[in-house]
């Protein structure tokens, strides 16, 4: 695949990929986001304590990131619409390798790897087509980009690998945009959000399931697999500002879509958005935040039982720490330990000549 310009400058300005002090030992652990860090956007691995182990210039904002545990390597992705990608070892051994997307695709941001390593899959935007599709890259021949699969719907988000290792869940956030539109929603009044599940070895759409058309303007956007074989969603809504549906949901395959509205005072002020999901280390506890509204709320992921929230102003970046607990990052440069059972915990304040921290935080 060709890399086009901006892209080699990237790889070029990559040279300054460093690794700080000793490399960690692969059982500590490892954090991976990406931030702005004085007027330069790069992605980081820092541990618990906030310190940075490895940075990876980009050339533009990141969003999130796809990661080979096994294999120690992550691909970061552009924001939506972007078009950049960038493989890399997360313990800054080699080159990092930048590629892209065809011309008539761009990133949405989110992807994941097959267990095995080889494959890595994409959620893409086939904007003339006006449908979501799947990339899939082999990570064995410099992901060299082998094909797609459709999403059947538009504007998918995240997309996470079940326990069973063959299939795929899609959140299709259902809001059409196109490139030259920048990030214009273009379908609201008939946006059509869903979760699809879609078997990498055939790519055949095994399920698909649907919010109630009352709210087919509730955009599922990210995802997370509890321990008990769930899939969790986080959305945000398209709709009147003065309305407060649901924004957390459960799917478990078989069955309908359930959605947990918690406390009224707390869907109140997460103010239509969830910007990132996660479950603790046990898989047990669901986390969820909401960047606009300074809040982390906890459910229990076997009864869908409201735990309790935390506020951290503009956080969002959230990942496991260990049982009931996650490590949260902000917009606004800090660093938390965070969960359902005990006082927030400051790892960094807030600090605005800190690095501010993108939506989402992944553990290695």
């Amino acid at each position: 695949m060709e890399i086009d310009r901006r892209t080699f400058l990237a790889l070029a300005a990559a040279s300054a990929f460093r690794p700080h002090g000793a490399m960690a030992a692969e059982e500590e652990a490892l954090f991976l986001g990406a931030r702005l860090n004085a007027g330069a956007f790069e992605a980081a691995v820092i541990d618990a304590t906030g310190r940075d182990r490895l940075i990876l210039p980009l050339e533009a904002r990141g969003h999130s990131f796809a990661i080979d545990a096994p294999r120690r390597r992550a691909v970061a992705f552009a924001r939506s619409p972007g078009r950049f990608a960038i493989a890399f070892s997360v313990d800054g051994k080699g080159e990092p390798l930048a590629f892209a997307p065809p011309p008539d695709r761009h990133f949405y941001g989110h992807g994941g790897f097959t267990p095995d390593g080889k494959l890595l899959f994409a959620t893409e935007n086939d904007f003339e087509g006006e449908r979501g599709v799947t990339g899939v890259y082999d990570a064995t021949a410099g992901f060299r980009r082998i094909g797609e699969f459709g999403t059947g719907g538009i504007g998918p988000h995240e997309v996470i690998l079940l326990a069973d290792g063959r299939t795929l869940c899609v959140a299709n956030g259902g809001i059409l945009t196109h490139p030259d539109y920048e990030r214009i929603k273009l379908n609201l009044a008939t946006m059509k959000p869903s979760l699809s599940y879609v078997d990498i070895e055939t790519g055949d759409m095994v399920e698909q399931v649907d919010l109630a058309p009352e709210l087919h303007k509730l955009s599922i956007r990210h995802l997370t697999l509890d321990r008990f074989g769930a899939v969790w969603f986080g959305a945000q809504y398209q709709g009147e500002d003065d309305l407060r549906p649901p924004l957390v949901g459960r799917h478990r395959r078989g069955q309908t879509i359930e959605l947990f509205p918690g406390p009224e005072a707390t869907l109140t002020a997460l103010d239509n958005y969830i910007g990132s999901v996660a479950t603790d280390s046990s898989g047990e506890i669901v986390a969820t935040s909401s960047p606009r509204g300074g809040l982390a709320v906890f459910w229990d992921a076997r009864s869908g039982r409201c735990l309790g929230e935390r506020s951290l102003k503009d956080g969002c970046g959230i990942a496991p720490l260990a049982n009931r607990r996650l490590l949260e990052t902000s917009g606004r440069g800090a660093i938390v330990r965070t969960g359902p059972d005990t006082p927030m915990e400051n790892v960094r304040a807030t600090d605005p000549a800190a690095p501010t921290w993108d939506n989402h935080l992944r553990r290695l």
